[in-house]
């Protein structure tokens, strides 16, 4: 038993030699190719100089990213951040409440020394450089490919320039873009703590996931994640981060501070209303479903922690199993679904879930494959396909949907759900097999036949 547990962990000390190694290889192989560089930054560039043309046209660009620079130019001003819906330095099209913590105000303040549109344009260039590293650290962390797996899988680079380029279609890729949010840019932030920087062993383990819940709290559930997986140090180093960063803030604006976590936290409406199309979590679904019912929030949120119960066990199966990718997207998914407030652009996390799907198709299409097509398939449509944006919505519309209009207005939910109980029914079915299998070779061999 000593034996087998021991070849386990130079088996998992092997993997993780293994990824750094893969990756330094990559980025090196990247550096001594320029097509490559160029296809990676092009866009980005694009990205940037469309900002500056549109800023010299006064031009409409960036929602979100228009808030965060009016959030960052509120905070030095020392003008407060929650009193009103609006901020005095917010654009006529962008008069929006801010609704981050007041830690994410002080992280935007480099916006605020671009105008309005640049800032959107720099956004968009860091979060499109974060779609593509966040795409070659899940290709990192995959599994060693099947024997029949696609050829193509072996060149990292390669593929990670395929998926860059056809992720541009994803209907959460885009609307991040087009907002300016900073969705990529958290994801990324992630998956580089706890897939690359902390699965090395290094002491800055868990720091950027407690930044990223200093600008957004829904990755505190990370910091779960990491304790949970054994991770503890990590996690506790995370915590401390998004702690000292929430007392900095007591110390700089201690008014924001308070009135955040006392009065804007627990004011859901507003973000929006709950029961919107773009809304894809459980509480928009039970709000939708019952014309927003009273009771249906703690509905749903009961129903999430009734949900937990298989991500938990998807989730600890898949760590046992060494796939730490597909650990953290039930983690990733689960959040999406708890949160009160899962718009569409947050869904960012069907990038690296994609990416893992394709990795376990075979090369061919043989007929007892034919479910992964189909599986792989479906996901890559539901974010492609904007049926959400087909869809009658606004004015209260949604809560009048048909059944069927329902069941694709909450897509985005329900493949996360589908997929997990299908994995789940898959591994009991194969199971059973199993078992029935060895019962008959008992059979066989005790009647000598």
């Amino acid at each position: 038993m000593t034996r087998t547990v021991s070849t386990d962990v130079d088996g998992a000390d092997a993997a993780r030699s293994q990824h750094r190694l893969a990756l330094r290889k990559s980025l090196a192989r990247l550096s001594v190719r320029p097509r490559s560089i160029l296809i990676l930054s092009v866009i980005p560039l694009v990205a940037i100089g469309y900002g500056i043309y549109g800023w010299q046209h006064d031009w409409v660009l960036g929602v979100d990213s228009a808030v965060y620079r009016a959030g960052a130019l509120t905070l030095l001003h020392g003008d407060p951040l929650y009193d009103a819906n609006t901020l005095t330095s917010e654009p006529w099209w962008a008069l929006l409440p801010f609704t981050y913590p007041p830690t994410a105000a002080l992280i935007f303040v480099p916006l605020a020394a671009f105008p309005t549109q640049v800032s959107w344009g720099l956004i968009t260039a860091v979060s499109l450089v974060a779609m593509a590293l966040s795409i070659r650290i899940a290709i990192g962390a995959l599994p060693r490919p099947a024997a029949d797996g696609p050829r193509w899988w072996a060149s990292p680079a390669r593929s990670t320039i395929v998926f860059f380029l056809v992720f541009l279609a994803l209907e959460p890729v885009w609307r991040t873009i087009f907002l300016g949010q900073i969705n990529l840019i958290l994801m990324v932030m992630i998956l580089l703590d706890m897939l690359v920087i902390g699965a090395r062993g290094s002491r800055w383990g868990g720091v950027l996931v407690g930044v990223a819940a200093a600008i957004k709290l829904t990755p505190l559930v990370f910091l779960g994640h990491l304790f949970i997986t054994g991770r503890r140090m990590d996690a506790i180093r995370g915590f401390a981060t998004f702690v000292l960063l929430q007392g900095l803030m007591f110390l700089i604006n201690a008014h924001d501070a308070a009135k955040y976590w006392t009065v804007t936290l627990p004011d859901t409406g507003r973000i929006g209303p709950v029961h919107w199309a773009g809304n894809q979590s459980l509480n928009a679904l039970m709000n939708r479903a019952t014309d927003l019912a009273p009771w249906a929030s703690k509905a749903a949120m009961g129903i999430g922690f009734l949900l937990a119960i298989p991500a938990l066990w998807l989730l600890m199966r898949f760590h046992r199993k060494g796939q730490a990718l597909a650990a953290l997207l039930v983690t990733a998914f689960w959040t999406l679904l708890m949160s009160p407030i899962s718009w569409t652009h947050h869904w960012v996390w069907v990038i690296p879930l994609i990416v893992l799907l394709v990795s376990r198709l075979p090369k061919t299409t043989p007929k007892t494959a034919w479910k992964r097509w189909v599986g792989t398939g479906l996901v890559a449509f539901v974010f492609v396909s904007c049926v959400l944006l087909i869809l009658p919505n606004g004015r209260n519309v949604e809560l009048h949907w048909k059944v069927w209009q329902n069941i694709l207005g909450d897509a985005y939910i329900l493949m996360p759900v589908v997929l997990a109980f299908a994995l789940i029914l898959r591994w009991g079915l194969l199971r059973r097999a199993r078992k029935k299998a060895a019962a008959d070779e008992h059979v066989d061999v005790a009647t000598g036949v």
